[in-house]
């Protein structure tokens, strides 16, 4: 299992779609008409080849600008568990001509995951009608999507691998360009610089500051885990919680995974060190040997993928400065509890190519239009966290029982 942060927030579909449970299901549709207008081609970097890079790289380069998608990696990183696409980004997939493919690989993980109790047996079932805008929602591996997206790059768009972004200089202010480093040590010049590399974005980073400037805890840390001894099993996915913790087995394609979350205050660790990592989830989860917990925490131990990460939003007052932008997590992660960060980032791409299409050479206006237009998208996606995590992680046995309860009345999750 890679340890990207793409592959981070592949949480299961169902974690992510869960956690969004409220009232209101989305934002007023945009019915924004672009006329047909000219723009000049120009030569744009973007900084990541995850699904928000991919979907900037095949918007902005299908209307014929030069794209350069750097990437730190060595390859495409497809795993990760299955995630979703809802409310206006399916029209977004529509539109990139994509649909039909992305519709012929959908599953259905999240209508199979039911709660357990220490037993294993089952106490009530996801209530789907709760966790989904629509019966259009899709839900699908994240490696088909990136295999998807990357497909249909254009000529006009390509990845350079094992490479990233060391140095940002931006001649705006003098009508230039921005001028680039790369940690290979190549140089060069770009009329504009997307950053789409994800919540801990070296673009963020070297243009607007350090993370913690604009990072939001939510309280909640996942870890995800390989588990091959579970792989051909068959059965429902299942979750099982204890006071501030959940943990659970998730089944798709022959794979099996552990899922671990638990609620914490902000923890400073090393993102690099794998060990302490799982430190701190051996430590969050001590003394508790219930259901299958002692079983999952040997296959985090045993996992050289192991996955953590915190349950983070990032918060910037404008996603532009100069002619660089951010896309996707890195300008605006809503955080894995909210089920809409793969439909933001594929909205975000589509507006911000359709602007700069609109506006022509004006970046700056591009930008701008672009922003207003995504971010009620984003305000509705960070919104909509805290009622989920509820729901996924009751803090007492007593609030864990109220929470099933709940859950086996008629006509929502009864098994």
């Amino acid at each position: 299992m890679s340890t990207d942060a793409a592959a981070a927030c592949p949480l299961t579909a169902l974690l992510r779609r869960f956690a969004c449970l409220t009232g209101e299901r989305r934002p007023i549709r945009s019915h924004t008409h672009l006329s047909e207008t000219w723009s000049a081609h120009v030569n744009i970097l973007v900084s990541g080849a995850g699904i928000a890079g991919l979907a900037s790289a095949l918007e902005l380069g299908t209307r014929g600008h030069d794209v350069t998608v750097v990437e730190y990696a060595r390859h495409l990183r497809l795993t990760g568990t299955p995630i979703d696409i809802r409310g206006d980004a399916i029209e977004t997939a529509d539109r990139m001509g994509l649909l039909a493919k992305i519709q012929k690989q959908r599953v259905r993980m999240s209508e199979l995951t039911q709660f357990v109790d220490s037993e294993g047996e089952p106490v009530a079932l996801i209530p789907m009608a709760e966790i989904s805008d629509s019966d259009d929602d899709i839900e699908l591996l994240r490696e088909d999507l990136v295999r998807i997206l990357a497909d249909a790059l254009p000529d006009t768009a390509a990845i350079r691998f094992r490479d990233s972004i060391e140095t940002l200089t931006d001649g705006d202010g003098d009508g230039g360009g921005v001028d680039v480093r790369f940690a290979s040590g190549r140089t060069g010049r770009y009329d504009l610089v997307i950053g789409a590399d994800g919540q801990h974005s070296a673009v963020r980073r070297l243009v607007f500051g350090p993370e913690e400037d604009y990072l939001r805890h939510l309280g909640v840390y996942f870890a995800l885990a390989d588990h091959p001894g579970e792989a051909q099993s068959e059965g429902a996915n299942s979750i099982y919680n204890v006071p501030s913790r959940m943990a659970g087995i998730f089944r798709y394609q022959g794979k099996a995974v552990a899922v671990f979350q638990f609620r914490s205050e902000r923890i400073d660790y090393d993102h690099h060190d794998l060990d302490a990592q799982k430190k701190i989830l051996m430590d969050a989860f001590a003394g508790y040997r219930s259901w299958r917990i002692p079983e999952l925490l040997d296959a985090a131990r045993a996992d050289p993928g192991f996955y953590f990460t915190s349950a983070s939003q990032i918060h910037l007052p404008s996603w532009h400065r100069g002619r660089v932008a951010l896309v996707g997590d890195a300008g605006y992660s809503p955080a894995f509890l909210s089920g809409r960060g793969t439909s933001l980032a594929l909205t975000g791409a589509r507006f911000l190519a359709e602007e700069l299409e609109r506006c022509g050479n004006d970046h700056t206006a591009a930008f701008a239009r672009y922003e207003a237009r995504q971010r009620p998208y984003v305000t509705f996606a960070q919104d909509r966290v805290y009622s989920g995590r509820d729901r996924m992680l009751p803090t007492t046995w007593a609030a864990i029982s109220a929470r099933n309860k709940a859950l086996q009345a008629p006509g929502t999750g009864a098994p």
